[in-house]
């Protein structure tokens, strides 16, 4: 479809989402591997609303040769750069990467390191997780905004994509949703992590106030480096959040309950590094982020 073939780096519970959604569509999409394997394709199963789907996708393994034209990221934060770099040689100044992966920093890291391909970003509010082996739940239906920093107008592939993933939309401004969803996560991860607790126990004391104190710190950073406007309801914005997936664990706690890397340098650790660039103090959240990192040594 209009030279349009993605390729999915990144086989966990977004990227088998979004590799189904794609493949369903009607667009070309092959998932990535990182090492050689036997078989042409892999099934990729869907549950969703008491029932369940298959979808065979081709594989193309890392090291291959032939270009990538069009390359989805969904792996963890501290994942995304290595991974981009295992397949850099089949990357051009015409391939379109789509970061669609928690936390922020790791794009400017990646940009630094590999600077030819176009770079886009996206955050979802799609729900899901993982059942087994390219097996997820479709947990809830959510919201996809794509953009690139300075560019109002979308690319082409953007009309595909959005008859693909709806609800969506094309946002000028992904920076400030880029940034929201970071306030949020910060808000919310590193505490059920710390507490190994589902979203909505969060709401209960003693938690709520420590809730409280690490949203206020979230939104004096945000206020200094240019985000106010879009975190000054913070505290309600977090609490609609723990609502709406109250039973649910974050990906930090599945993180740290299976003996993982987590985010945190990319969530919690971004917040800290902006924070210190503009002198604000959030020792709330500085300490929250020495306890996962302590407890994950």
């Amino acid at each position: 479809m209009n030279g349009i073939h993605w390729h999915v780096l990144g086989v966990g519970a977004i990227g088998c989402l979004f590799a189904s959604t794609l493949h369903r569509a009607g667009l070309p999409t092959t998932l990535l591997l990182r090492s050689p394997g036997m078989e042409p394709s892999l099934p990729v199963r869907v549950d969703r609303d008491g029932c369940s789907s298959v979808t065979e996708l081709p594989v193309s393994a890392a090291p291959e040769a032939g270009q990538i034209t069009h390359l989805l990221v969904t792996t963890k934060a501290q994942d995304v750069c290595a991974a981009v770099q295992s397949v850099a040689h089949r990357l051009d100044s015409s391939s379109q990467v789509l970061l669609l992966a928690n936390g922020l920093g790791f794009a400017g890291e990646l940009q630094d390191a590999l600077p030819v391909p176009e770079y886009f970003h996206g955050t979802t509010t799609e729900g899901a997780y993982r059942l087994g082996e390219r097996h997820i739940c479709h947990a809830g239906r959510g919201f996809t905004r794509i953009g690139r920093p300075g560019h109002a107008t979308p690319p082409a592939w953007f009309g595909p994509w959005s008859e693909a993933v709806q609800p969506g939309a094309w946002d000028p401004d992904i920076e400030q949703a880029l940034w929201l969803k970071l306030a949020i996560n910060c808000a919310i991860n590193p505490l059920t992590a710390l507490h190994r607790c589902r979203n909505g126990e969060l709401l209960q004391p003693p938690m709520a106030a420590t809730l409280e104190e690490l949203c206020g710190e979230i939104m004096a950073v945000s206020a200094a480096a240019g985000y106010a406007a879009i975190t000054n309801d913070l505290p309600r914005q977090v609490a609609a959040v723990i609502h709406a997936t109250a039973d649910n664990r974050s990906s930090m706690l599945q993180d740290v309950l299976a003996g993982r890397g987590s985010e945190i340098e990319y969530i919690t650790g971004h917040l800290l590094r902006v924070a210190e660039h503009y002198g604000v103090a959030a020792t709330r959240n500085a300490a929250l982020y020495r306890s996962i990192v302590n407890r994950a040594k």
